[in-house]
């Protein structure tokens, strides 16, 4: 279920909110009852547009909570839903009168149905699997029926774990191959982080030395395969047996709330515990925030810095399969396991390395070695290069996210700190900007409204709605830090504040956006309330914390960012083109609507806007190396729609063997080289002496800008930007 892991895409930073509409008392002895109670009035009264609580609400709620515990239908039968499916129209009843007959009735078998199935699993990976049958598993499971009977749930399981047990025989089979020929499983299936790193921990561990290879048969490797797939069962399960009834009712708590929209959410204790902490910027393991979609644990950011990050080869959309620790021998399958107990695997002490086995998004699976760290936040902060070409300079801010400190917004925020970048840019000679946003998910709203200040004179940049209210958030500064030309670049992942200063640089003809189609498309806002304010008394204890759309943002021009994102000016699709990734793909969105524009003046400086966009759109429609993106773009779309899988060895051997060869003419993707030279600014060289792994950092950064496209074009652009003869004379002083 899509609950409590979308933080990326907060378009403020989220407070506590203190509510004070009601004199309503809550004081139910029954704890279950009186957080139901609460939370449903909690949010009728504050969400920016509540629902009713009604019978299509009910059908919603009871979908998506029944899905939720069991998505691949391996442990309800068809007449458990059959008998659930009396309480279809009734939940919303329920909800008003406190009744938790349907969430009982849903726990209590499903209780059950998990003991069941712990007696199938152990019989069935007892005897060996025949992979040279002809056999084919449709992994498509929201279109999969509902056994109807306990001997076709077991033949379900049969071959669920025939598949799984077959991916694990096969790796076991090219790891064999691989080291017959001298080949090394580091060499193969692993990707180091740093070489430098791999030999301290070898001088560190010099006791640890891997086993001397013996050649096993295929009989042999298949065994161990299934053992291994047991044994992540057994781990599962051991992790289900410490669950509580709480856990549960937190789940039906979430799908009731987020029946709302997306991003309304209950924290239980503990989650609220974890959201401070990620809140604060605070991150500690491999860097990486993750979200279950379907059964499958994916990484949805990957925090510069971090582990992940510097492992150069796990990104957005890739899926978490397996995690083994460094002192054990068999890694657990996280496949169907609830996101806390994933990361709860996944996490673990700075120095300790862990083993991913991950899907990748182009569909190959692979393992990937981390050593788990405490995730550098300066790398979350703004940076800087020089670009020069043949004869001109350029400069490039990449902004990961809009933050700000939490104590005091003057002691060091996005704005100042992207101030202090162009200021530093214009000493070396810049003739043009390139704020970079791709990827980033918003932050603070105020941040996002400093910036736009530093490029225009004075006048809105943003538009907040609630309850009614309308309020107009405006730079009031007439400093212009940067009056020359301005491109901005963006991709799907760019959310919430993101999407705010780009829209107002678009609205305002200030900037030309090149990027995706659309950005992210999140146009609300949130706050956090806690519920234990609503109590006088309290004996049950903590009651957690309520995630609530309260507000929406509009641009300038009064149209909402929501679903509809920002259009790019310049469209250049990239490997998310053709993926689920925006607000439009979750369940319950809140829709796209328009209010009244504000008033302001397009900006003048500019004596041919429209002509740099219409020859920048003519170059990408006769781009070569762009039209190889779109075509990889759409190769991964295709391989993630296959919901077929062989599970004859040959046949899925060949399948594998295919997919890797038809990936290898996407290669000159990332083999391409813009010809710009990038250089860090003066003030970072001269930390670099000291600061050897900054340094380490910003050649990787510049080498992975040397190859990027996007950039190119944008340079390209500005040098197509001419401004107006009168534009001098209408700016003011720049103050430093």
């Amino acid at each position: 279920m899509k609950k409590n892991f979308k933080v990326l895409f907060l378009a403020v930073f989220v407070s506590v909110a203190s509510c004070s509409f009601t004199t309503k008392e809550f004081n139910d002895p029954n704890k279950d009852k009186l957080l139901l109670d609460l939370i449903t009035y909690v949010i009728q009264k504050g969400h920016y547009d509540p629902k009713d609580i009604n019978d299509e609400f009910s059908i919603g709620v009871y979908d998506k909570f029944i899905k939720g515990l069991d998505p691949l239908k391996r442990y309800f039968l068809a007449s458990d839903i059959a008998e659930f499916s009396k309480y279809k129209t009734e939940i919303d009843d329920q909800i008003k009168n406190k009744d938790l007959s349907f969430f009982d009735l849903v726990y209590s078998r499903f209780q059950k149905r998990m003991a069941d199935v712990q007696k199938i699993y152990p019989e069935v990976l007892a005897k060996p699997f025949d992979f040279t049958e002809t056999e084919t598993i449709n992994v498509d499971y929201d279109k999969l029926a509902y056994a109807n009977s306990p001997k076709e749930l077991r033949s379900r399981w049969k071959q669920q774990l025939k598949f799984t047990t077959l991916a694990s025989y096969y790796d076991s089979v090219e790891d064999q191959k691989n080291r017959e020929k001298g080949v090394s499983d580091s060499d193969t299936n692993t990707d180091e982080e740093d070489e430098t790193e791999f030999q301290d921990a070898a001088k560190n561990d010099s006791s640890k030395k891997e086993e001397p290879f013996v050649r096993k048969s295929l009989a042999e490797l298949e065994q161990k395969a299934r053992e291994a797939a047991k044994n992540s069962l057994d781990e599962y399960f051991d992790f289900t047996k410490d669950l509580q009834r709480t856990d549960y009712f937190a789940i039906y708590l979430n799908t009731i709330v987020e029946e709302f929209d997306p991003h309304t959410n209950y924290f239980a204790p503990p989650d609220k515990d974890r959201f401070d902490l990620r809140m604060s910027g605070k991150l500690e393991g491999i860097g990486a925030r993750l979200q279950k979609k379907n059964d499958y644990i994916t990484v949805i950011e990957v925090i510069s810095g971090g582990p992940a990050w510097r492992s150069e080869k796990i990104e957005v959309g890739d899926a978490i399969l397996k995690v083994k620790q460094e002192d054990e021998k068999d890694a657990v399958s996280i496949v169907g396991m609830r996101i806390d107990d994933a990361v709860k695997l996944i996490k673990g002490p700075k120095g300790t390395k862990v083993t991913l086995t991950i899907k990748n998004v182009d569909g190959t699976v692979s393992d990937k070695v981390l050593t788990r760290d405490v995730v550098e936040l300066e790398e979350t902060y703004a940076k800087s290069s020089l670009i020069e070409t043949s004869d001109r300079k350029f400069g490039l801010i990449n902004l990961p996210q809009f933050y700000f400190d939490m104590q005091n917004y003057k002691e060091r925020n996005a704005a100042t700190d992207v101030k202090k970048e162009i200021i530093r840019l214009k000493e070396e000679g810049m003739e043009g900007l390139v704020l970079d946003l791709r990827d980033n998910g918003g932050g603070s709203l105020r941040t996002a409204v400093d910036i736009a200040g530093l490029f225009i004179k004075k006048g809105p940049v943003v538009q907040v709605a609630s309850n009614g209210n309308k309020e107009v958030l405006e730079d009031k500064d007439s400093e212009i830090v940067w009056d020359g030309p301005l491109v901005i670049l963006v991709n799907e992942l760019s959310a919430s504040a993101s999407e705010i200063l780009a829209a107002a640089m678009q609205d305002y003809k200030r900037a030309i956006i090149i990027g995706s189609a659309q950005t992210y498309g999140k146009g609300t806002v949130q706050n956090v309330i806690d519920l234990n304010q609503w109590l006088r008394k309290n004996d049950l204890g903590d009651m957690g914390a309520l995630k609530i759309t309260s507000q929406k943002f509009y641009r300038v021009n009064g149209g909402s960012t929501q679903l509809e994102g920002v259009k790019s000016d310049v469209v250049m699709p990239d490997r998310y083109s053709y993926i689920d990734v925006g607000e439009r793909d979750y369940d319950n969105p809140l829709p796209y609507d328009k209010i009244d524009a504000a008033k302001y003046n397009i900006w003048d400086g500019y004596i041919d806007y429209d002509e740099t966009i219409e020859k920048s759109n003519a170059r990408m429609e006769q781009n070569a190396h762009l039209k190889l993106i779109d075509d990889n773009a759409r190769w991964i779309k295709e391989r993630r729609d296959e919901k077929t899988v062989n599970l004859n060895y040959k046949m899925y051997s060949a399948d594998i063997a295919q997919r890797k060869e038809e990936t290898k003419r996407f290669d000159a993707i990332n083999e391409y080289d813009n010809k710009l030279t990038f250089k860090s600014l003066p003030y970072e060289t001269a930390l670099m002496k000291q600061d050897t792994t900054l340094s380490e950092k910003r050649k990787r950064w510049h080498k992975n800008l040397s190859k990027d496209m996007y950039i190119e074009e944008a340079v390209h652009v500005l040098e197509d930007l001419k401004l107006s003869n009168i534009k001098a004379g209408k700016v003011a002083d720049i103050k430093n």
